[in-house]
């Protein structure tokens, strides 16, 4: 004790002192140092925090020990590819059992009407509708061993997903299909497939089957409708020697003839993905329940750390089912007892569900994005307004630099919040894929969103990704890494001076995601997949230093002109298809010609607004024939492909405007 007060006693005088100096200082003073204390402690409390990577983001892959450039992820010890990620989910039916018992039989698929707010049904019931279902299609002579093909052609919506869990349930294969392929091209598919069933959402889409199939052979003899459908079109489809049933007919079928689930194994095929090619009938890729599996589970394998999936999650569901894509987004969220929201159809009401819905899943393509940038910067209408937008992103994209991804920082507050309102307010994750998308809009939407936003690249023989980018590598202009599902590799295209001893080729991958060849096509299959088991993809890659993939070319289609200077259209197209008012784009050439043509379809929705800044108005027939707006497009064109680097011979004439 006599210790303690000796050492109080000689700290007393200065701590008299310090409080006399502190009474003597100006009130002002004074209330800047609590201010400035003030701000220090919240800023330490609330500063932000990067993520954490899951690797080392300056090496993402790593060279395989041999001879031919092999690169895998760098988030994998060994050689070998992941084939699952959970024990219990090795096929895709395993994956929605799994997802009814970590959601403890919660909400599962949801669909709403104008106006109204989202319908659940549980996990539970989904299952039981599923196993009615697929009862209903064994007791009509449906089988694994036989006749396991069924067509499902619909939009998006609950009755979308049971069909397909009912063809999983017992072991059979769902066939997609979408009316963006064509009456033609439908035919072909059911011919190719002889698919007998058809699941389809509204009467009109089995009109188009009938059309098909009419005054031919066919192997149709079923279709089962979702909605209501009249007498008439029972007759029609009679005509054809098919029945129709209603979903709820076939559903007490199942129901009085139950049979036990036979789950399938992961070698088994899970469905056939038809590909609408630029030439020639559809492709339809095989793929089975690994495939699928392994392709999932790499994404969870990439985003484990930071995402941390579960029943607390909402995707909002629009991109066609028929798709990849989206199939593979739904099966991790499903595996992980998520919910799926399914959007009223219409996508001019997307905004309206995403509000009602509040998702934090969303995938998209990088038309939408497009549409989101050119939104977000159309309001910043006057210099003020664009000082501010432009300063605040140039905030933003510089913590991003650093790894941070928020969405409650003063500059979201004062400018993003609106944006990330419209899309709910609860987004955490964002994907793209499908085809590629400018580093300016990704970048600036990344900051704007303020959510984890990944880039992929793949195809559907591929199931759906091969590489994507890494949390914390929020850098653009590249389609991140290997999966550590599958291999790549760049092999030479010598006729386009592309050598993978440069770190340049076509890209080509090889994993348990890689397709199981083309439905009763072995030529093209020979074609897309080499006696190795090397999908060629027909995309020319470059290794960046950090172990990503830049896509910078695409290796078919390609012709000379005249000139003899070879011409890869596609890249063109891809280019010139970033022009606000341009909806699609075809470039064209001729051996025997020195120059481009290209067709040119403006966006209905865009070119009105885009042409008005221009002065120029109308009707959007009247437009299309306006000669001061095909220039003005043909500019915005050109100058695109001066931006990205397009030669000279690789621009559309600007004699070629009609």
């Amino acid at each position: 004790m006599q210790a303690q007060d000796l050492i109080r006693n000689l700290r007393m005088p200065e701590l008299d002192d310090l409080r006399h100096y502190v009474r003597s200082l100006p009130t002002n003073t004074l209330m800047g140092m609590g201010a400035f204390a003030a701000i220090t402690t919240y800023w330490l409390a609330t500063r932000p925090k990067a993520l954490k990577p899951p690797c080392d983001l300056t090496m993402q892959s790593v060279e395989i020990p041999g001879n031919e450039y092999v690169r895998r992820s760098i988030l994998m010890d060994t050689d070998t590819q992941m084939m699952y990620y959970y024990k219990d989910a090795q096929t895709l039916y395993e994956f929605f059992l799994r997802g009814l018992r970590v959601s403890n039989n919660g909400p599962c698929l949801g669909s709403r009407k104008a106006g109204k707010s989202y319908k659940w049904l549980s996990y539970q019931e989904v299952a039981e509708k599923a196993q009615f279902m697929g009862s209903g299609l064994l007791h009509r002579g449906h089988s694994q061993s036989g006749d396991k093909y069924i067509g499902i052609f619909a939009q998006n919506r609950p009755e979308w997903t049971i069909s397909e869990l009912a063809c999983y349930t017992y072991s059979l294969v769902a066939v997609p299909l979408y009316d963006t392929l064509g009456a033609e091209a439908i035919g072909y598919i059911i011919d190719k497939a002889t698919v007998s069933t058809v699941i389809c959402d509204i009467s009109d889409k089995a009109r188009l089957l009938l059309e098909c199939v009419s005054n031919r052979k066919h192997s149709i003899t079923t279709i089962v409708i979702m909605e209501s459908f009249d007498s008439e079109l029972t007759a029609l489809a009679q005509q054809n020697g098919i029945e129709i049933l209603s979903l709820k007919e076939l559903e007490v079928i199942g129901k009085a003839n139950y049979k036990t689930p036979i789950p399938p194994k992961p070698e088994d095929m899970a469905l056939i993905c038809f590909t609408s090619g630029t030439t020639g009938n559809p492709k339809g890729a095989m793929i089975t329940h690994r495939n699928v599996v392994s392709n999932c589970a790499a994404f969870i394998k990439v985003t484990q750390s930071t995402l941390n999936l579960g029943p607390q999650d909402v995707l909002i569901s629009f991109l066609p089912l028929a798709h990849m894509f989206e199939r593979v987004v739904e099966a991790v969220l499903l595996v992980h007892g998520a919910r799926i929201g399914y959007f009223q159809g219409d996508i001019r009401l997307l905004m309206d569900d995403l509000k009602t819905l509040k998702p934090t899943v969303f995938p998209v393509v990088p038309r939408l994005l497009n549409r989101m940038f050119d939104k977000i910067f159309g309001q910043a209408n006057t210099p003020l307004k664009r000082w501010l937008l432009d300063f605040a992103t140039s905030r933003k994209e510089a913590e991003l630099k650093n790894g941070v991804v928020r969405k409650d920082s003063m500059w979201d507050k004062l400018i993003f919040s609106k944006v990330q309102s419209s899309l709910g307010g609860r987004v955490r994750l964002m994907i793209t894929g499908a085809a590629p998308v400018s580093p300016t809009v990704l970048t600036f939407l990344r900051a704007a969103l303020g959510c984890q936003f990944y880039e992929g690249y793949g195809q559907t023989e591929c199931t759906a990704g091969c590489t994507m980018s890494l949390p914390g590598d929020w850098s653009a202009g590249h389609v991140g890494a290997p999966l550590p599902c599958n291999l790549v590799k760049l092999v030479d295209v010598a006729e386009m001076n592309y050598f993978s001893a440069f770190g340049e080729g076509e890209v080509c991958v090889k994993g348990p995601n890689v397709f199981q060849g083309y439905l009763k096509d072995p030529e093209r299959t020979s074609e897309a997949v080499d006696k190795d088991g090397w999908l060629h993809t027909g995309d020319i890659g470059k290794w960046l230093p950090n172990g990503t993939l830049k896509i910078i070319d695409r290796k078919k289609h390609i012709f000379k002109l005249a000139q003899g200077e070879y011409i890869a259209p596609e890249k063109i197209e891809n280019i010139y298809i970033r022009s606000d008012p341009v909806a699609q784009v075809f470039v064209h050439g001729d051996s025997l010609q020195a120059c481009l043509v290209g067709v040119v379809v403006p966006d209905p929705d865009f070119l009105p607004g885009w042409a008005k800044r221009r002065g120029i108005e109308g009707s959007y027939t009247d437009m299309c024939k306006s000669k001061e707006l095909k220039n003005a497009i043909l500019e915005d064109i050109i100058r695109l492909g001066k931006e990205a680097g397009l030669k000279s011979f690789e621009q559309v004439s600007y004699t070629n405007t009609i």
